[in-house]
């Protein structure tokens, strides 16, 4: 096989398995932060056994997370040379930031929280958690930042065939910094809620530890509610901006071929590239080119406007926007559903209720890795959108494709133990539950 794309499947692989649990400790961490302010506030055991629990599964999830993310760093000498090669003053730079200012605060806070207990009182477990929560947004912008410049290149010049960094700040606030940043994070806020919210209904069909279960499933329905809710006039402002500064994209997203005014978002359709048009189409007239220029006769363009070897592989970012889409919707409706059962006091009964929000643990994750397919794969035939090529950027000439081959299998089998590991970790957790805390364990 090329060595180029077994390069991009490989990392492809790692990023997509490290992709599962930044999300998951990000939403967790300020979930966290609510606990222990209630905690610090209320002195109630409850919230201090709740912040114990959940506390535990974050640790787990965060050593996990930090461990898949080594690789894809050694990623960018050993299969993508030429790309570091040619924009590494660029890129190094937010790597950089991310380990100084966000994975270090990060990091020491998560050690303060794990063995504070018995020594630091709840104000000091308050403070250390909203550390925590800080330094993994902060580490999330400095990630979106790097990714967010290959998608819209900003602040630099070529210099003897090499990008170099001339404005910083445009660098980092490049056009697709904040919305991607924006709608990152956020989606963070529902994958940590879901799956707070799937735990606790477990505990609840077990009929288990309630008090602690509804407390914690109440609390997760309003943060998976309000971020989901959220979410769409944040999609909204990411998808302007896609409009704006990457066109072929927008086109895929839609199967839209054709260059039209009034044209329309499409709601369902099976895309034919190789005849270019989309098979029974249900489209709402006019309604992409309100939503992306905010006029419904303005004018967007479509694939055909662009050369066939420059336009994104239309069939994976298609249906992996739109899947992306309609499960934003299931985010919405279930903890609707939930909190109406949970006015009704009708939650532990409602047994169909929790064990579809038990199934939907992973559904977060998965609309998070079709969110990052839709954007890497729309991207493509570029490395750096309009600068640099996929095919010109890897390692070629130096890695053949049976050397990364070895790698990526050595490395699937290895990724299959650490996320058996972590389940094993989590389900030890869950089965021990709650324990209830000493009187020493935390000072007033």
């Amino acid at each position: 096989m090329d060595v180029v794309l077994l390069s991009r499947i490989k990392f492809a692989m790692t990023a997509g398995f490290h992709f599962i649990f930044p999300p998951i400790t990000i939403g967790l961490a300020w979930m966290l932060v609510w606990m222990f302010a209630r905690y610090r506030k209320t002195g109630d055991e409850l919230y201090g056994r709740m912040a114990r629990f959940w506390l535990k599964i974050f640790g787990v999830t965060f050593a996990v997370g930090v461990a898949t993310g080594i690789t894809l760093e050694f990623q960018f000498g050993t299969n993508w040379a030429d790309y570091s090669r040619f924009v590494g003053d660029i890129f190094g730079a937010p790597l950089a930031a991310e380990g100084i200012f966000a994975f270090f605060l990060e990091s020491t806070f998560v050690g303060v929280l794990l063995f504070g207990w018995k020594r630091l009182s709840k104000k000091a477990m308050w403070f250390a958690s909203l550390m925590v929560a800080i330094g993994a947004t902060l580490s999330a912008f400095w990630i979106i930042v790097a990714n967010s410049w290959m998608q819209t290149p900003a602040g630099y010049e070529i210099v003897n065939g090499r990008a170099q960094l001339v404005d910083f700040f445009a660098a980092v606030f490049n056009p697709s910094t904040v919305p991607r940043y924006l709608h990152t994070v956020n989606a963070a806020l529902i994958t940590g809620a879901m799956f707070v919210m799937g735990i606790s209904a477990w505990f609840m069909l077990k009929g288990r530890d309630l008090e602690f279960a509804k407390k914690s499933l109440r609390a997760s329905l309003w943060v998976a509610l309000l971020s989901s809710m959220a979410q769409m006039p944040l999609g909204h402002y990411h998808a302007v901006q896609v409009a704006q500064t990457q066109p072929e994209k927008l086109a895929a997203f839609e199967g839209l071929y054709e260059t039209q005014r009034n044209a329309p978002a499409l709601l369902f359709g099976i895309p034919d590239d190789e005849n270019e048009t989309v098979n029974y189409a249900i489209e709402i007239p006019g309604a992409l080119s309100l939503l992306a220029f905010g006029d419904a006769n303005a004018e967007v363009k479509g694939l055909k406007d662009f050369p066939r070897d420059e336009r994104p592989p239309m069939a994976v970012t298609f249906y992996s926007f739109h899947m992306m889409v309609m499960l934003g919707g299931w985010f919405v409706l279930l903890p609707l559903v939930g909190l109406f059962l949970t006015r009704k006091g009708r939650t532990v009964k409602s047994r169909l209720f929790l064990r579809a929000a038990l199934l939907s643990i992973p559904l977060p994750v998965i609309a998070n890795e079709l969110g990052w397919i839709a954007a890497e794969v729309g991207r493509q035939p570029w490395i750096v959108y309009r600068v640099l090529k996929t095919a010109d950027a890897s390692s070629a000439a130096v890695v053949t494709s049976g050397e990364v081959l070895v790698d990526m299998l050595l490395l699937t089998v290895i990724y299959i133990g650490i996320f058996g590991a972590w389940v094993y970790a989590i389900k030890r957790i869950m089965n021990k539950g709650p324990v209830p805390l000493t009187e020493m364990e935390v000072q007033s």
